[in-house]
Parts: structure tokens; C-alpha cells; sequence
């Protein structure tokens, strides 16, 4: 059965989402954040590619967080070497307090196309190849969404 790789990629955020939903209000924060990592990493492990995390949480000595250099998918021979940026829950304390509009997130890439960011945060933008050089963090939303609509010719 051939599978489409965005579907597969959909599930595992949906394994993050679901399992940090249980902690909903519960005011318990790093709970909910060690449940959809774990949910995520579970997840990756059907997901047919040779992944590694260029941009996550924690380090290495700090798990459960999926950390930088963390390997991740089937692995198996063949299938597609990928860079991967990830937060398995943003907004953990949105989930403790109980609020809406966390979300799950993955970012993938072929090898060596993501940035391999330290440890840190920052302001992130994913485009494709045809916006590439157009986004700019110090403009607003609206005015990089007419600039990538230029870039792509809509």
C-alpha cells in the first residue's frame, strides 16, 4: 500500500493532540507535554523515512523532550532521509489552564534543507521553495501572505 507522506505526518500530530487533550484544565503542564511527546515519538515509529530532529525541546539528558539529533521514523534502507522540526504540544500552559488554541507541530524537509537550531527559541516560518527569501518576521501576517501570493504568481 503506498501512503501519502502529509497523512501520515497528520497522524502523528493527531497522536500529540489527542492524548495532551486528556490534560485539559488539569493544571498539569509538564503532564501533558511529556504525554503528546511520547504519543508523537510512538507515532514517528510507522511513519516510512529516516528522520532526525533539527529543531525540538530538551536535550539529549532531558527526556522525554524529542531532542535535537533524536532519530526518528521507520529508519528503514531506501526510505527518505529528512530533517524534522517538531513541538509535540505549543501551548502547554493553554492545556494546563484549560483555554483552546494549542496545537501539535511538525515542520520536514529533505536532509540538510532545515536549519539545525540549537536548543533556543525563535520566530519560525516554514515556505517553499518558490517563497524562499520572501518572508520577513518584522512584517505582519497579512503582508507575508501577499508576498508569498507574488512569489507563487496567485
Amino acid at each position: 500500500m503506498d501512503r501519502n507522506l502529509a497523512l501520515e505526518l497528520v497522524r502523528v500530530t493527531e497522536a500529540a493532540a489527542l492524548v495532551s487533550s486528556k490534560f485539559m484544565g488539569r493544571g498539569d503542564k509538564n503532564g501533558a507535554d511529556g504525554a503528546a511527546v511520547e504519543a508523537m515519538r510512538r507515532a514517528f515509529e510507522s511513519v516510512k523515512i529516516k528522520g532526525e530532529v533539527v529543531i525540538g525541546e530538551g536535550e539529549i539528558d532531558e527526556a522525554p523532550m524529542l531532542y535535537i539529533g533524536e532519530k526518528v521514523g521507520s529508519q528503514e534502507e531506501g526510505t527518505m532521509e529528512v530533517d524534522i522540526a517538531v513541538d509535540p504540544l505549543d501551548g502547554t500552559e493553554l492545556i494546563a489552564k484549560g483555554l483552546p488554541n494549542a496545537i501539535a507541530v511538525i515542520a520536514m524537509g529533505k536532509k540538510g534543507s532545515l536549519l539545525n537550531a540549537p536548543d533556543t527559541y525563535m520566530k519560525k516560518i516554514i515556505v517553499g521553495p518558490k517563497a524562499k527569501g520572501v518572508i520577513d518576521l518584522d512584517k505582519s501576517v497579512e503582508e507575508n501572505i501577499i508576498d508569498v501570493s507574488k512569489a507563487l504568481g496567485k
